[in-house]
């Protein structure tokens, strides 16, 4: 039974831990009985859920960080993992070096969101920062260190639009065939011809196989991915999907298999010339980089072919749920949130449209209307 009392002008809980181990916490200078009892409730209701931890032997964040490192590594991706690797030992554990897990509270953590964000880092990659630690503050909730997770009070910061928008370059009709034009070989053009009809992501497309094209119904099959010298699955449900090939793309795909003679190992589509998959940074130097200067193109990422894909859909006034699943998008919320600054405000069309379904050719009989608004002011 755990009891308040005063010794040497400070309050003292006195209370045994679950282990039936005596302990003391002594409370800061200045505290009242009240302060005291408070306390004591809280150490009563660790006690009694196996949760108390003596401040020594309160864990370092730092050790906490690298124990839920340790938990993740087996069931998460490779590429994941070195994510997470790298949020923890260049940014959190820096940061909060010598700082004990239960030290980690909401001040401390918006301290942390204002310093980085007055070092330039942008608001989407602060937010990857902040779910890493809120993972790792999980972890410690789990392990009982601390009661809660105080990341989950933080507000995520927010991204500047115009900034959001720059970040994403895409290509027009002209360019994309510009790209195809000047790609050095039939397998590069391919493969950009791929990316910009499909909207696979990099890793997809150097994952391809030749048997997860189904040539009846012109789809293709996404079944994995290629990063970092390894195949894994779909990252998700919604990435394994099928999506729907141009007439265009499915002849040349074709040109290419009758072109490349030689086995490629797994049946790859785009092989290196030894007939292994590709290195991702490799193709990226020695073909699409050089492509876009012989083609006069802007400087870009891989990955904005697939944004090139998404806004050509948009262009076209494809439905919305569709593109999603063509993305291979788990919600429909991410692709608005991606791609919504590129849909139309305004749409006179849409709205005539809509007018001729209504009343057809004829125009709106008024005193029908009038015989309405007199029924329903009768009924009132």
């Amino acid at each position: 039974m755990a009891c308040v009392r005063y010794r040497r002008n400070r309050w003292v809980i006195d209370f045994y831990d679950q282990d039936g181990i005596r302990r003391w916490h002594t409370m800061p200078k200045g505290s009242t009985k009240k302060n005291a009892n408070i306390k004591k409730g809280e150490l009563e209701k660790k006690v009694r859920q196996g949760a108390y931890t003596p401040p020594k032997e309160m864990p370092l964040f730092a050790e906490v960080a690298d124990s839920w490192l340790k938990s993740k590594e087996p069931n998460i991706r490779h590429t994941t993992y070195e994510q997470y690797h790298g949020h923890v030992n260049n940014y959190l554990k820096p940061y909060f070096e010598g700082f004990k897990i239960n030290q980690i509270n909401f001040d401390a953590i918006e301290q942390f969101k204002a310093a980085h964000l007055k070092k330039g880092i942008t608001p989407p990659t602060l937010s990857k920062y902040l779910t890493t630690l809120g993972a790792v503050l999980k972890y410690a909730v789990r392990m009982r260190y601390i009661e809660f997770n105080p990341a989950t009070e933080i507000e995520k910061p927010k991204k500047n639009k115009s900034d959001e928008e720059k970040e994403i370059t895409v290509l027009g009709p002209e360019m994309s065939q510009a790209l195809f034009a000047n790609a050095r070989d039939l397998k590069d053009r391919v493969m950009f011809m791929t990316a910009v009809l499909t909207g696979m992501r990099q890793g997809e497309i150097l994952g391809l196989k030749w048997g997860d094209i189904d040539w009846s119904t012109r789809q293709i099959h996404v079944k994995r991915t290629y990063n970092h010298g390894r195949f894994y699955d779909p990252k998700s449900k919604a990435s394994r999907r099928k999506i729907d090939l141009a007439p265009q793309l499915v002849r040349t795909l074709k040109e290419w298999r009758l072109a490349s003679r030689f086995k490629a190992e797994d049946d790859l589509v785009f092989p290196n010339p030894e007939g292994k998959p590709q290195n991702h940074s490799r193709m990226l130097r020695k073909s699409f980089h050089p492509t876009l200067v012989r083609a006069e193109l802007p400087r870009m990422r891989f990955h904005d072919l697939r944004h090139t894909y998404a806004s050509m859909l948009i262009k076209q006034g494809e439905n919305i749920k569709y593109i999603q699943a063509q993305l291979g998008h788990s919600s429909i919320h991410m692709t608005i949130d991606v791609y919504g600054h590129l849909m139309d405000t305004v749409n006179q069309e849409a709205a005539s449209r809509l007018g001729e379904f209504v009343f057809g050719n004829s125009k709106p009989n008024s005193s029908n209307l009038v015989a309405v608004s007199s029924q329903e002011e009768k009924k009132g």
